[in-house]
């Protein structure tokens, strides 16, 4: 066994209760005689910032049982979590309920949560009452997120591939919202499968132009629908043996998707409503489903914003595949491709190279990305 490599990490503040009450005064006003009872002094004490500091020590993991819950420590892989519990497959494929240790929820981070779907965790059993406490989390391969509430939050992690689904209908489908995931997962890394659902309720020559501009960038386009079978079998062929994603807006049918996918699942799902043509959020948090022919799929939430997290303006054409070969030929290399002269961006989109809509997308995204910066 290694020698054990310490830390430094700092806690969240306000993370503890309050030492005393803030009503002492008004406390001794109804009762004067308590005075006699309270404390004459008060130290303070001079260790300021370092008191929400703390040393982790980590050590290697001690060897596995063959059920691999049977010691103290172990490695599993995180399936789904509600709230400070997780469901965690061991290494021998049992699900194990643990809780995430208090350490771990202090760790000052700008994470909203500190464990997600996805996570490969250290646990160790023999906690308070006996529970299995994650206490550790492995480095992440991949991760998407977002941001939420000026805190980053992580979707799901681990992953290899990402399917972006979309409505041809009820709800409409939102080509700004696709962009935004595209982005997304070029700038962690993760292939991505564009697949455009519910083709029964619309005439499917009219979504042939917008599957084609994401057909030439290269990425793997889908038309479906789970009523008659459409490209659930080219769907069913593209996740196999990876661990895939589904993300998109609230109503667009993943969790349906997934169901025609993996017969016999049975995740909840619901109809739009037709007050507001909008989803109704069946499901709540992220879950990751071992598939029955090796791979697996996470279910995400719906959504109906995708801000991206702490993007730099600069940064935003490099993930539009379709604006590469054309950005690189400006004449000034920190063109914003807007209001510049002699940009090759805006030469392409006037000779009809470059489609009009996903140039407007990424000025809107470099923008917004800008604003953030200046706030």
């Amino acid at each position: 066994m290694g020698k054990p490599r310490k830390y430094r990490v700092e806690l969240r503040k306000n993370r503890g209760t309050r030492r005393r009450s803030g009503d002492l005064t008004r406390a001794l006003d109804g009762n004067p005689d308590a005075l006699a009872d309270s404390a004459a002094t008060e130290r303070l004490s001079g260790k300021g910032e370092l008191t929400r500091k703390r040393t982790i020590v980590e050590r290697e993991p001690a060897h596995q049982s063959a059920t691999g819950t049977g010691t103290a420590v172990w490695r599993g892989r995180i399936l789904q979590v509600h709230g400070l519990e997780s469901q965690v497959q061991a290494g021998d494929g049992r699900i194990v309920r643990c809780t995430t240790s208090r350490v771990l929820r202090n760790l000052s981070s700008a994470e909203r949560h500190p464990v997600v779907a996805g996570d490969e965790v250290v646990v160790r059993t023999g906690g308070a009452g006996g529970a299995d406490l994650i206490q550790g989390v492995e480095a992440r391969r991949t991760v998407l997120c977002r941001s939420s509430r000026g805190q980053r939050h992580v979707i799901v992690a681990n992953v290899t591939r990402v399917v972006i689904v979309a409505s041809a209908a009820e709800p409409a489908l939102k080509p700004g919202l696709v962009d935004r995931l595209l982005m997304a997962a070029e700038s962690s890394g993760i292939p991505p499968l564009v697949c455009i659902n519910k083709i029964d309720l619309v005439d499917r020559a009219g979504l042939v132009p917008l599957a084609g501009v994401y057909a030439r960038m290269g990425y793997p386009v889908v038309l479906c629908s789970t009523r008659d079978g459409t490209g659930i079998e080219r769907l069913r062929r593209a996740v196999a043996g990876r661990i895939t994603a589904v993300v998109g807006q609230s109503g667009v049918g993943k969790s349906s998707i997934l169901n025609a996918i993996e017969p016999g699942l049975g995740l909840a799902v619901a109809a739009v409503s037709r007050d507001t043509e909008k989803g109704k959020h069946t499901t709540t948090t992220a879950r990751l489903i071992p598939l029955a022919e090796g791979g697996a799929l996470v279910d995400t939430p719906g959504v109906r914003q995708f801000q991206l997290w702490r993007i730099v303006p600069a940064e935003v054409p490099a993930a539009f595949r379709d604006l590469r070969p054309f950005a690189n030929r400006c004449r000034f290399p920190d063109c914003t491709h807007s209001h510049e002269a002699d940009c090759a961006v805006k030469d392409a989109v006037a000779d009809g190279l470059l489609d009009t809509r996903r140039w407007e997308s990424c000025c809107h995204l470099a923008g917004s990305a800008d604003d953030e910066e200046a706030a």
